[in-house]
């Protein structure tokens, strides 16, 4: 295989890539896996090969054929690294300024403008083509995976595998591993051996395979949808999922705000639609000192809190929701949109502080909760009536609603904004705290 520069668009021949498949499926049943050896906590390797028997009919539904993918499942052994990683994403276990800063800084921002310039005639035609702007393109494709540089390093039908048949969520995971066997059916993953994140996520995107089956595009012409060794291929498929979410050309995908000095405590997060007139008749104004024009904005918004209402305000659009969907967790979202604004504006991408990439400064002095602490947490709201969804160790919107009802109902704080700070905290520790505008109230699942 020839090596491949994150901007080289050159790839070997496909007759080539089709010889090196069917290598690496030799060396899959010559070899053992790479599953760490005498861990005391390691999956039963007996209980993994009848769980990749069990999967083996739906994949022959698939068109998978039988010979392929006992090949691809040959001696297969479980990985324990991914389990552990389950609970450990950083996108929900990092303080959102640290994940925030460890993605975009200058630097970043420098590499992406050099993407941009270097494909600049491609990335133009692929925006004509989807209506999606070659700076959010490019955004994704620096967070995703620096450029092509950290495709990663899992070979995917082990970690899948291990996913699929241990550990939470499985019934997702089967599906994403039959994906995968399906997709190395029909010869579109060409880039071998297959490597990619713990979590199944490959090409220069880290599009899953459900993700890839519905959305990849063969930007090229060439009858593959290679996401490890076309630009085209990349650009064009990661415009495709964009676009096909509802990506809106041209429109903000949000704003920063500043709340009125005496903020009374309402309903925040991403879901919780208002019109965006209706959010500045709350108080809200820019925190740029621009007057408000509401006739130049999309007319729904959410307001978001993502340290509380002592730090940044984000007053977020529909293309929010589109950002969103392509990694469900709100500190990546908002990395990306950073990335894009920095690249659409010289001037902001000039001046970007990384720790404090808003003009309202995060309070570092209210660090966020760890996965046991957040889970801690979650039990106390349960046990007080407040439904904060399931005890799993999220600051999801169900969390974060639950706790400002608590902070407003338990606490007396008119400005309850959802965050868990210090008051909080020690609050729902005690195990003697008495809600007297709720006492047990009643869970709604």
């Amino acid at each position: 295989m020839i090596p491949f520069h994150p901007w080289n668009t050159t790839r070997p021949r496909r007759h080539h890539m089709r010889l090196a498949a069917l290598a690496y499926i030799a060396a899959l049943v010559a070899t053992p896996g790479a599953a760490a050896q005498g861990a005391p906590d390691a999956p039963s390797q007996s209980a993994f090969q009848q769980c990749l028997a069990d999967l083996k009919p739906t994949a022959a539904a698939r068109g998978v054929p039988a010979a392929l993918f006992d090949r691809l499942t040959a001696r297969l052994e479980p990985d324990p690294r991914v389990l552990a990683l389950l609970d450990r994403q950083p996108e929900f276990v990092t303080p959102i300024w640290q994940y925030l800063a460890n993605l975009v800084d200058r630097r970043r921002i420098g590499e992406a403008q050099e993407a941009l310039a270097a494909n600049g005639p491609l990335l133009r035609q692929i925006e004509q083509r989807f209506g999606v702007e070659a700076e959010l393109i490019v955004a994704f494709w620096a967070v995703e995976s620096n450029f092509g540089r950290n495709l990663g390093r899992y070979d995917l039908i082990q970690s899948l595998a291990t996913l699929a048949c241990f550990g939470r969520r499985q019934a997702y995971f089967r599906g994403e591993f039959v994906t995968l066997t399906e997709i190395i059916a029909r010869g579109d993953i060409t880039s071998l051996p297959p490597r990619g994140s713990w979590a199944g996520a490959f090409g220069h995107t880290q599009f899953m395979p459900s993700t890839f089956a519905v959305y990849a595009v063969d930007g090229d012409g060439d009858g593959v949808r290679d996401l490890y060794g076309s630009l085209a291929d990349v650009f064009a498929s990661t415009a495709n999922f964009l676009k096909r979410s509802g990506w809106r050309y041209g429109e903000p995908w949000g704003i920063e705000v500043r709340l009125p000095p005496h903020w009374q405590s309402t309903a925040t997060g991403r879901r919780v639609k208002r019109t965006t007139r209706e959010w500045l008749e709350l108080g809200l104004t820019r925190a740029d000192g621009k007057p408000w024009d509401p006739t130049t904005l999309p007319e729904r918004a959410a307001l978001l809190l993502p340290a509380g209402s002592n730090g940044p305000a984000i007053l977020v659009f529909p293309n929010y929701d589109v950002l969103y969907r392509y990694n469900a967790a709100e500190s990546y979202t908002l990395a990306v949109g950073l990335l894009f604004d920095a690249l659409r504006d010289p001037a902001r991408a000039a001046h970007f502080d990384p720790k404090q990439p808003f003009r309202t400064p995060w309070p570092t002095d209210e660090p966020p909760l760890t996965r046991s602490e957040t889970e801690t947490i979650q039990s106390r709201l349960t046990a007080l009536g407040y439904d904060p969804g399931p005890v799993d160790g999220v600051m999801g919107a169900t969390t974060r609603e639950a706790l400002r009802r608590f902070q407003l109902e338990c606490l007396g704080d008119p400005a309850a904004s959802g965050w868990p700070d210090a008051r909080t905290r020690a609050a729902l520790t005690n195990e003697n705290v008495v809600c007297p505008s709720a006492p047990h109230r009643q869970t709604q699942r």
